[in-house]
């Protein structure tokens, strides 16, 4: 790994916290995946596809506080516009979403 990443590269990404307030499975997508809807407060409800499906139900999904980039340009995937990507530690194909451990409001942003 190379540590070529700089304190300013690391600024411009806005992470920051979210509720899951919509999942549904994504027919249309290519491989398993989700379409979320995210409450992230001030910054409004954006979509996401993620690739969670091993791991999580959509019922579940409701109500789930998140961490995502949500500013990378907007993405189609297959029929959506992924307007955020979900964070989670990855271990091959299965995916643990990254979650606040503590209650915070949508939209903080994490540094």
């Amino acid at each position: 790994m190379e540590n070529n990443l700089t304190w300013q590269d690391f600024e411009k990404v806005e992470i920051r916290t979210g509720t899951i307030i919509s999942a549904e499975v994504f027919k249309e997508a290519k491989k398993p995946a989700y379409k979320l809807s995210i409450d992230f407060g001030e910054l409004g409800i954006k979509k996401s596809s993620a690739q969670i499906t091993k791991r999580y139900t959509p019922e579940e999904l409701i109500g789930k506080r998140v961490v995502a980039v949500v500013n990378f340009p907007v993405k189609q995937i297959a029929t959506l516009m992924s307007e955020c990507l979900v964070l989670g530690a990855m271990d091959g194909d299965e995916i643990t979403l990254l979650t606040p451990d503590k209650e915070v409001i949508n939209g903080l942003r994490i540094g």
